[in-house]
């Protein structure tokens, strides 16, 4: 568990804790019993009486946590604890004490609420991490750096370019976690076997109640084991770890010194040390990279969880519970990391243009292959080209450099390449403005969107 929580948060601790959840299940039995006492089905004082005493605070919860296991479930001795409490004020109430549902009905829409809390907290933590992005993608125009394929250098591409490559995954995540979790966040109230049978004409109406009392839509069917949405609420979640992981790696990528173009802010001594005073330990991309890194199996977990038994199952669903909050916090704990990485990074746009430069004009050798080719022809300009990058490994000069003195001497026609041909070839800033200019109109639209995030509530 120690471990747990470092990649977790304090709000999803505190959203998921022992004493939450049991409020949350509480919340859910008050609610239950004031649906019922207006459908009729109750006497109003009893459900008065029994709403009075569904507060955490007044049980002793890590007992009741030590009698899950043996119950079956936390609903189990959390109802009969309620029970017995609500008996000694008033005895004729507590008959109706979790009436017309079942364990699974309460845990099920417990967890329904803490995580729609927890999601309000990561929507606004989503926002804001795209928010960063997208500011620092307008602040920086046509600044040329170095695209890499296969952790290697390969063209110039632009900051911006790289930005945006971060960013709108985030931004579809963001989009796409409202809309699973509109569909996934419904009322949970089936009775044993998901028929409701023993509310009878009842049912209908006590489910309305009970859904406008927590603001929580009623369900087609109860889903006791149709579990396809609220998994797929999961997989999104997992989705977005994955986008964080791969920013978190290119962040510590981009960190390193032998790169050196984007640095976490130092805060105090975090990253560094008295024994390598020369390292900064990218820290907060550290641990977006550790919490991401477990995204993966608990979505698998929950999608093997899935499959259960007839109409309510036997293991899948405590299980499926335990994954449920830790996937939660450590997508909270990869969003927070990656939210201090990104709070005034040290970007050394002065750094991307040495590292460009340094690769001697060989990141602009297809633009020069595809210049020579309709003039020279393809087996000539294979030849040429070939030799002139065989030069610039040799430490001849640069690409540019051997081109014109190929020029100078006839090796190659003089109407090859022109004077101002040869510069713009090897002109990065051009080069970066072409690559600002593929993402210019993604730019605009990932505001328009995140804007309209921000017009509406989460749910």
């Amino acid at each position: 568990m120690l471990f747990e929580v470092f990649l977790s948060t304090p709000a999803m601790e505190a959203v998921f804790s022992p004493a939450a959840v049991v409020q949350s299940m509480m919340d859910v039995e008050a609610a239950l019993v004031r649906a019922q006492a207006k459908a009729g089905l109750m006497p109003p004082s009893a459900a008065q009486a029994i709403v009075s005493l569904c507060r955490a605070e007044l049980y002793d919860v890590p007992s009741l946590l030590a009698a899950a296991p043996a119950a079956g479930s936390l609903a189990m001795p959390t109802v009969q604890r309620l029970r017995e409490t609500v008996a000694l004020f008033d005895p004729g109430a507590a008959v109706y004490v979790h009436r017309n549902a079942c364990a699974q009905d309460i845990v099920d829409t417990a967890m329904v609420l803490c995580t729609r809390e927890a999601l309000r907290i990561m929507d606004d933590d989503l926002q804001a991490l795209c928010g960063q992005l997208l500011e620092l993608a307008r602040q920086h125009d046509a600044v040329p750096m170095l695209g890499r394929t296969l952790m290697q250098p390969a063209q110039v591409i632009s900051l911006r370019f790289k930005i945006m490559n971060w960013l709108m995954p985030l931004v579809r995540s963001a989009e796409a976690l409202r809309g699973h979790a509109r569909e996934a966040l419904r009322l949970q109230l089936g009775g044993p076997v998901g028929t409701l049978e023993s509310l009878g004409t009842d049912a209908d109406q006590v489910s309305r109640l009970l859904s406008e009392d927590l603001a929580l839509p009623v369900a087609d069917m109860c889903w006791h084991t149709q579990r396809d949405r609220w998994i797929r609420l999961a997989t999104e979640l997992g989705v977005l770890c994955g986008s964080l992981g791969k920013l978190a790696q290119d962040l510590a990528l981009l960190a390193q010194p032998e790169v050196d173009e984007i640095v976490e802010a130092p805060t105090d001594t975090r990253g560094s040390c008295i024994a390598l005073p020369h390292k900064h330990n990218p820290i907060a991309a550290q641990q977006a990279l550790a919490a991401t890194q477990r995204a993966p199996h608990r979505v698998a977990a929950l999608l093997g969880c899935m499959a259960q038994a007839h109409e309510r199952g036997l293991g899948q669903w405590p299980a499926e519970l335990a994954e449920w909050s830790s996937l939660m916090g450590q997508t909270h704990g990869a969003l927070l990391a990656l939210g201090r990485a990104l709070t005034a990074p040290d970007v050394r746009t002065t750094r991307m243009r040495a590292n460009v430069d340094a690769q001697l004009g060989l990141v602009a050798s297809e633009r020069l292959e595809l210049l020579l080719t309709p003039r020279l022809g393809r087996p000539r300009t294979d030849a040429v080209v070939q030799a002139l990058i065989q030069r610039v490994r040799q430490g001849q000069g640069s690409l540019q450099e051997m081109v014109r003195q190929s020029l100078e001497q006839g090796e190659l026609p003089a109407q090859a390449v022109s004077s101002r041909e040869l510069t713009d070839l090897f002109d990065v800033q051009s080069i970066a403005r072409w690559a600002d200019s593929r993402v210019e109109g993604t730019l605009r639209l990932a505001g328009q969107r995140l804007e309209a995030l921000a017009a509406q509530p989460f749910i």
